[in-house]
């Protein structure tokens, strides 16, 4: 587009400064008789010293010059600010009545002839100003709002003098203005809003980043994601993707009769799975309580008093590790469907994927990071006992105790006696626990396709009902897709004393693990960490199981990770491009 060839941001705004400064020093050197020079930044080779600085004096010399410059900037700006109201104008309005969008204005009149005006209709558009280019009498500028963009034609002669001139001197990059006039076609072809009346409705004060290099800097792009949508615009297609998603999946749960109910965030028990949560502190009732690291239990209680499909799109938070595919808080769906068993479920995600595939990308081929995913149904469906012995050849029914188990998964995996993973594997209290160990080491990262891995160990599947055929196996299902787990379904385990027994085991087992792990932070480099995943407390949420023990009907019940869902479909590499404000570290 013409006027988004240049984006002049700073040096137009320097280039105010430099004029200012300029009529200051002429009156300076006028009463003082000494000639003042206005040093202007610049990165010439001919502006640079001789001798280099040290680099990290370099970096700390270019750091405070750009935040030298931007209070420039900044006090520039307020400058202006003061004049406008000086003058009678408030430059941050009320509102204002806008006839349409850039994208309706451009599908409108994308028929008319180049150099062809349109003065029969009349509208009026608003948004933020991000190129500007000046030629004398005329003045080109471009406005991007929610929808796209347009190019705003000002020409002297269909302004009031005073307006032009305000034009050129008050708006910068940066400000959202509102525009009103016809539309026009420049003998070039670009279709441009006639412009006869316009607003400031917000100045700004600070500049955008540089049009050319944009927001490079991942970290400040994910601290100042507002930054980051004005510098890079398709980010906001992700959260618009994002958007479409979350409504699909209300639509298709709706479309098989179930209904969304919420449930507590604050709970006095962390339950529903094995994750370290988040502990606060309620002054009122003097208890801590655990932000929810699942919705499954307070789901499950609703089965028992009488909703048969039941859902909930909600917040989960984990005090556990930041990486490309965890952020401590994430969104998930979980849903539990009376009187129906974990094939049901399979077919209920295959179902919601693949719609939201087509609503958001109109197909079910997807390219993700390089690599082509197909989403046609049937999905490949395997236990997890055939998956990890083909990939390693050694078949874990075999295993009569444990020892064996952990021996020849030492030997698949390569574990050095001495190393934290070695540490991991010897707590296993189970040769299911081995077997999940070499399974999300060894087969999980090859799971490309969507594949349904079926029929876990009882030992790792608490809430899950007992395998109908298979002794030692639950009717349990997790989803993968790109080697990322982005479903988790049972058959909902419904005997109450069964349930009891295994919460009490997995207590066991969690705090086997937290005293093996504890021995090895106390090293002195690790003295005082309390990072590791076991280093929490485990307990029985007495009333879910009270629940229980009134009877709830047989059902089968998925989480689904909508944030991995979101990469999936619009080819993010990481969590945080997904979710629009992730946890990051402090600043340094």
């Amino acid at each position: 587009m013409e006027a988004l060839r240049v984006w002049r941001a700073s040096s137009n705004l320097l280039g105010f400064a430099a004029s200012r400064a300029a009529a200051a020093a002429a009156t300076a050197t006028a009463s003082a008789g000494r000639a003042h020079r206005l040093h202007i930044r610049c990165c010439s080779p001919a502006a640079a010293a001789t001798t280099k600085p040290p680099q990290d004096r370099r970096r700390r010399s270019a750091s405070t010059s750009s935040t030298s410059d931007r209070d420039s900037i900044r006090a520039i700006r307020l400058k202006k600010v003061e004049e406008l109201r000086g003058k009678g104008y408030e430059p941050y309005a009320y509102k204002w009545d806008r006839t349409h969008t850039t994208k309706e204005l451009q599908e409108r009149y994308a028929h008319l002839e180049n150099g062809e005006v349109c003065t029969e209709t009349a509208v009026s558009i608003a948004g933020r100003i991000v190129a500007r280019r000046a030629f004398g009498k005329l003045v080109f500028m471009t406005v991007r709002d929610d929808s796209g963009t347009i190019q705003l034609y000002c020409e002297k002669d269909s302004l009031k003098e005073e307006q032009f001139e305000q034009l050129k001197t008050f708006i910068d990059i940066g400000d959202i203005l509102g525009a009103s006039g016809s539309i026009k076609k420049t003998e070039k072809g670009e279709l441009s809003v006639y412009v006869n009346c316009f607003e400031i409705l917000t100045k700004s004060l600070l500049p955008l980043p540089d049009k050319y290099h944009g927001l490079t800097d991942v970290d400040k792009r994910y601290r100042q994601r507002y930054i980051d949508m004005i510098a890079n615009p398709e980010v906001a297609d992700v959260f618009r993707t994002r958007a479409k998603v979350v409504s699909e999946i209300r639509k298709t749960m709706e479309s098989f009769g179930f209904i969304e109910v919420e449930t507590p965030v604050l709970q006095g028990a962390a339950g529903g799975a094995e994750a370290r949560p988040f502990i606060t502190h309620h002054n009122s009732l003097q208890r801590d309580l655990y932000l929810r690291i699942a919705t499954e239990l307070h789901l499950k209680r609703m089965l028992v008093g009488g909703l048969e499909k039941v859902y909930e799109i909600g917040r989960i938070f984990r005090n556990e590790g930041i990486s490309t595919r965890h952020n401590p808080e994430f969104t998930t769906i979980e849903m539990y469907e009376a009187y129906s068993d974990y094939e049901s479920m399979m077919n209920l995600a295959e179902e919601i994927v693949t719609r939201c595939a087509m609503v958001t990308i109109g197909k079910l081929k997807v390219n993700y990071q390089g690599t082509e995913i197909s989403l046609e149904r049937p999905w490949r469906r395997e236990t997890m006992h055939r998956l990890v012995e083909e990939a390693t050849g050694v078949d874990f029914n075999s295993f009569g105790d444990i020892e064996s188990a952990k021996n020849a998964a030492t030997g698949l995996l390569g574990i050095k006696t001495d190393s934290r993973e070695n540490t991991s594997l010897q707590a296993c209290s189970s040769v299911g626990h081995v077997l999940n160990e070499v399974f999300e080491t060894v087969v999980e990262p090859t799971l490309v396709q969507p594949t349904f891995v079926l029929d876990y160990p009882v030992e790792i599947s608490p809430l899950a009902k007992p395998h109908r055929r298979h002794a030692g196996l639950t009717e349990r299902f997790e989803l993968f897709i790109c080697g990322r787990e982005i479903g988790n379904a049972f058959s909902e385990l419904t005997d109450p004393i069964d349930q009891r027994s295994r919460f009490e085991n997995q207590i066991k087992q969690h705090n086997a693990k937290r005293a093996a792990m504890g021995k090895k932070v106390k090293s002195a480099e690790s003295k005082g960490d309390d990072d590791d995943e076991y280093s929490y407390e485990v307990s029985l949420d007495e009333d879910f199981l009270t629940s229980l023990e009134y009877g709830m009907p047989p059902a089968s019940g998925m989480g689904l990770g909508i944030d991995r869902l979101v990469m999936l479909l619009t080819n993010s590499a990481s969590i945080r491009d997904v979710i629009a404000f992730p946890v990051l570290k402090l600043q340094q």
